[in-house]
């Protein structure tokens, strides 16, 4: 019987089939959706240039310079070229010419509303004598200072017109993220006005200021560049050129733009007061260390620890040398550079909540900020008298301790009520030299606990190592810049 082989095709399964179509079209669905969220790059952007570089500004600054008295170089006498140099620098009658010179810098700026105001940089018109500003239409003007912050390198001008002037919008530089598209407009090296475009590279950067919050950019930016605007995709002002990282003096494509979160807010009180008004808290601060932290029983690495308190604002709060600021104002505190920003920003005479870590315990205060800057002019920041080096009979962790004395306190200017030890050697292998004590110091606390003696300093580490502490926090002050340095035990 010959075999039979059946060529019909088994029934479909309906179910299965129904089950692979919704995934392909699901799959289908999700790379459409995909492709539309991604920001393609723009084929040009002449029309965002074309649009905010009206708004942009060249500025030429003059500076009048007192010349040298002395005039030209300096040459021994008798030297054969004394004569030709006479003739050459002297004027008629032997007398050197006593004339100023005019020096001219270059930057630049944009214009933020249509009476006049421009933002620049403060070094870009710094010592000038007059300031002329330049217009892409080719429209000069002489513009007047309202006001200048050094801190955060920002100066607020003015110029007057019959018709309104071309302005811009400030932008969100929170909103902005890493990889964002953003132009840069100036005029670098006294070229005119010029676009160059990048990404944002990095955000958050600190260069060397209290209150710094940079964008780091590619998009080139050189020397005339500062003061002009970084712009996002809408045209908006994210940041202010300020300054760039070469070690050549040209763009390697890293430049810093100050944040328009800060830059508004600088701008906002100069149009008001003509200067800066930053909340003072009054304290001095260090950040937490993960030791610090498991010293003192704090669960995380973070907020601010408050190695000092200042007459002023926190003292009549109540707060104390130890406390941990977590909370401020309603938001956490990560560590001391956001404190100091956030304190800033909040304003002066403002009644705000902040929370410490005390004890083990969180602890609310109710804080009337100061003003920053009355307290930089009655010295309120300025650090105390360095502290002399005396001798030392006893020794704990690694360290020469003397207890202080009345001829101490005279001699490193302390106030008379003040105790504590100060350190005479520490040892080279030692856990304190590691940590970076040094001769001279003053041990004034440990485990938040005052100690006059060594005798109260071992009793504060058998606490600790009772507690099951691995670490022994002690208060330093040198120079009268107190911190906190946590000790293995």
């Amino acid at each position: 019987m010959p075999y039979a082989i059946s060529m019909r095709h088994p029934r479909p399964d309906v179910a299965q089939i129904v089950r692979v179509m919704g995934l392909a079209l699901a799959f289908a669905f999700a790379l459409v959706t995909f492709a539309q969220a991604q920001p393609a790059r723009p084929e040009s952007f002449a029309d965002l240039a074309e649009r905010v570089s009206p708004a942009v500004v060249n500025i030429t600054t003059t500076t009048t310079v007192a010349a040298r008295l002395d005039g030209g170089p300096q040459l021994p006498e008798g030297s054969p070229f004394e004569d030709f140099f006479r003739d050459f620098f002297d004027g008629p009658q032997g007398e050197r010419p006593n004339r100023p010179r005019r020096n001219q810098a270059l930057g630049s700026g944009f214009v933020i509303s249509e009476d006049g105001f421009i933002v620049t940089n403060n070094h870009v018109i710094e010592g000038a004598d007059e300031i002329r500003i330049e217009f892409y239409s080719g429209l000069e003007l002489q513009a007047e200072l309202i006001g200048t912050d050094p801190a955060t390198d920002i100066a607020l001008l003015k110029v007057t017109h019959d018709n309104p002037l071309p302005h811009v919008p400030w932008g969100d530089s929170e909103a902005a993220r890493v990889g964002d598209w953003v132009i840069a407009v100036g005029n670098p090296l006294g070229q005119g006005f010029s676009v160059s475009a990048g990404i944002i590279s990095a955000r958050g950067r600190a260069l060397q200021g209290n209150f710094d919050d940079y964008i780091q950019t590619d998009a080139a930016i050189n020397r005339g560049n500062s003061g002009g605007p970084l712009f996002n995709m809408a045209g908006e002002v994210i940041g202010v050129n300020t300054a760039i990282l070469s070690p050549t003096g040209g763009s390697i494509g890293i430049g810093f733009a100050m944040s328009s979160q800060v830059a508004t807010n600088v701008v906002d009180q100069l149009l008001t007061y003509g200067s800066t008004r930053r909340g003072w808290l009054g304290v001095r601060i260090q950040d937490v260390t993960e030791e610090m932290a498991e010293a003192i029983g704090l669960e995380r690495a973070e907020g601010a620890m408050v190695t000092d308190v200042m007459e002023g604002p926190s003292r009549d709060a109540g707060m104390q040398a130890g406390d941990v600021i977590l909370r401020f104002d309603g938001g956490p505190v990560r560590d001391t550079r956001m404190l100091v920003r956030r304190v800033a920003d909040a304003g002066v005479g403002v009644d705000v909540d902040v929370i410490v870590f005390r004890g083990g315990e969180e602890v609310t205060l109710s804080v009337v900020l100061g003003q920053r800057e009355l307290a930089e002019a009655a010295g309120s920041l300025a650090p105390a008298p360095s502290a002399a080096t005396p001798p030392a009979p006893s020794s704990f962790l690694g360290m020469e301790l003397q207890q202080l004395t009345d001829a101490l306190r005279e001699e490193m200017n302390l106030t008379p009520g003040m105790n504590g030890l100060v350190v005479r050697q520490v040892e080279e292998d030692s856990d304190a030299a590691r940590k970076g004590i040094e001769i001279g110091d003053l041990i004034t606390e440990a485990n938040q606990q005052p100690v006059a003696t060594v005798a109260d300093l071992e009793a504060r580490a058998e606490e600790a190592r009772e507690a099951g502490r691995r670490s022994l926090l002690i208060l330093l002050r040198r120079g009268g810049d107190p911190r906190f340095v946590a000790l293995g035990l």
